[in-house]
């Protein structure tokens, strides 16, 4: 870790302390938490995967990993954002955009925006190939129709990554794409045909919006179109190595609440007496945390190494499979972890006097969000198969692999 990062790293630290006493205002009032992304901001973190030449550190996804398991133990919204101001979208610009796309985007996600990834649709989840969105060339611009659910950031997120079916002038099919937009829908400057539809009220995570966007006749100038080296027919799986260190990100947030709950619960167990003793001295409440430290320990070794893999062929994003093998592990253990510690609490660790209940509720996503650890393991044992695995009939049709009893 370079000095520089070294330095961002202690920042990193010291913002986690003064982010934790307003963690829970975020989550019961539903608000995104613009102070913290300012102080990020301030302190270079956001963006720090960004060349040195445009504005950025230049760190490598390892040193921001370190630093989102820092802020992920005090503020999982906050950590949340570090994770899309450094991964997911703007990567996949830095790694495919052209020099004009990446000095667009690079000013926003330094300045505090967190982009966001429009792939989801409200039937198209998993199956992103099933998108029905559609970008239509018209000329020197593209006309983009359809929708998208659970955008994470949608109605804050200045820079949008729009993921849509392109076809050409004639109507033909030419694969799918990606659209860089950018608005400013804080202060309700939308460009026409962008609408924000409604936000989802969920479990956790509360300050972060998920919302639904609809597109009529939106567009967009030919030279935002994100164009990795193999086109638009083979582009969107170079596009989506995007999600490979999106991944490592996520599952990093999942782990550092995990940490942080392991904190509170090894503080908890020295300070809380009961029945003439602390309960650091009961040996079933020993091995519960023991346990607890040893699924920490581990997944934060599988995330560190998946985020210093290197897909096939130079790929300037993690192993498809370390990163898959590292989201899964960290975020089912996750879970375990802060149940675990939220148990030892009793019922001061059910009721919100106690972050646990929210971190509880925080954890809960990553096992969803990002890629579900079902599909997770369909990726990991198509890698250790060797073989391609699909989801529809038809494809293991074309594949001549077996298809299950009627």
């Amino acid at each position: 870790m370079n000095e520089s990062v070294q330095d961002t790293l202690q920042k990193a630290r010291e913002l986690a302390e003064a982010f934790a006493p307003k963690a829970g205002y975020w989550d019961q009032t539903r608000q995104y938490c613009w102070e913290n992304v300012e102080q990020l901001a301030q302190a270079g973190i956001m963006g720090m995967t960004i060349p040195k030449s445009l504005g950025g550190q230049g760190a490598s996804f390892l040193e921001v990993v370190e630093i989102i398991e820092e802020i992920a133990k005090a503020c999982t919204l906050s950590a949340r954002i570090v994770v899309e101001a450094n991964m997911g979208a703007i990567s996949a610009v830095m790694a495919y955009g052209t020099q004009a796309q990446k000095e667009f985007c690079a000013p926003y996600v330094l300045a505090g925006d967190k982009p966001a990834i429009c792939i989801t649709e409200p039937q198209a989840g998993s199956a992103a190939k099933d998108m029905a969105t559609t970008a239509r060339k018209q000329g020197d611009r593209y006309i983009i129709n359809g929708s998208k659910h659970w955008i994470t950031g949608g109605g804050v997120s200045k820079l949008h990554l729009i993921f849509a079916q392109v076809l050409d002038e004639r109507g033909q099919h030419k694969g799918i794409g990606g659209f860089i937009v950018a608005c400013n829908p804080s202060n309700n400057d939308l460009p026409s045909g962008f609408e924000i539809v409604r936000h989802e009220r969920t479990m956790g995570l509360c300050g972060m919006p998920e919302a639904e966007l609809r597109f009529t006749n939106l567009e967009v100038d030919e030279t935002m179109v994100l164009m990795p080296p193999s086109g638009f027919w083979r582009g969107f799986a170079e596009l989506m190595n995007a999600y490979n260190s999106q991944r490592v990100g996520a599952g990093t947030v999942a782990m550092g609440i995990a940490a942080g709950a392991l904190d509170h619960a090894k503080n908890h167990l020295k300070q809380r007496h009961q029945f003439g003793r602390p309960l650091a001295e009961f040996q079933g409440l020993q091995w519960m945390l023991a346990d607890m430290d040893t699924r920490v320990h581990a997944s934060r070794l599988m995330l560190h190494e998946a985020a210093r893999s290197r897909g096939p062929n130079g790929s300037a994003f993690p192993d498809m499979t370390m990163a898959a093998r590292a989201k899964l592990f960290a975020s089912e253990n996750a879970i375990s972890v802060v149940n675990d510690a939220l148990q030892m609490f009793g019922a001061r660790g059910y009721g919100d006097q106690e972050p646990l209940e929210r971190m509880y509720r925080d954890v809960r996503m990553f096992t969803i969000g990002g890629g579900t650890a079902q599909i997770l393991r369909t990726q990991i044992a198509g890698s250790l198969l060797d073989i391609k695995t699909p989801q529809t009939r038809e494809a293991y049709a074309e594949q001549n692999l077996p298809l299950a009893a009627e």
